[in-house]
């Protein structure tokens, strides 16, 4: 097993560390057990650290759980930040092509007015004439 024979060995230590323990903040203990082959109670000395294993990646387990949960809430919330900045831009858009038709019809209205004033003395001075 990794390079070692288990059963020819007295002692057997599993161990996880602060290091991979501190990448989900579980906490500052660790976890070591050593497991005595040549006594009599070899059998529950080996449960007893497979539970402890399983404890753990339960707790690791858990932690996981609570950060995939958090990102699919932060994903959401983000998705949900640029529907809104999108709509919010959608209506500044609107308005502002209603405002530039709106001046462009006022312009045309201005020219029209203003070309309709210049034609006005020539009708007098025909008149005149």
């Amino acid at each position: 097993f990794n390079g070692k024979n288990v059963f020819t060995s007295t002692n057997v230590a599993i161990t996880v560390t602060q290091d991979a323990a501190g990448l989900l903040n579980i906490g500052a203990a660790t976890l070591t057990k050593t497991i005595a082959l040549g006594s009599g109670s070899t059998v529950g000395q080996i449960e007893a650290a497979i539970d402890e294993v399983n404890l753990q990646r339960a707790t690791y387990g858990s932690q996981q759980n609570r950060l995939e949960h958090t990102i699919n809430n932060l994903n959401t919330t983000s998705e949900n930040l640029t529907a809104a900045e999108s709509r919010i831009r959608d209506v500044d858009m609107a308005k502002e092509m209603m405002n530039f038709s709106k001046n462009n019809i006022l312009q045309q209205a201005a020219q029209a007015m203003i070309s309709q004033a210049n034609q006005q003395p020539q009708g007098v001075l025909q008149l005149l004439r």
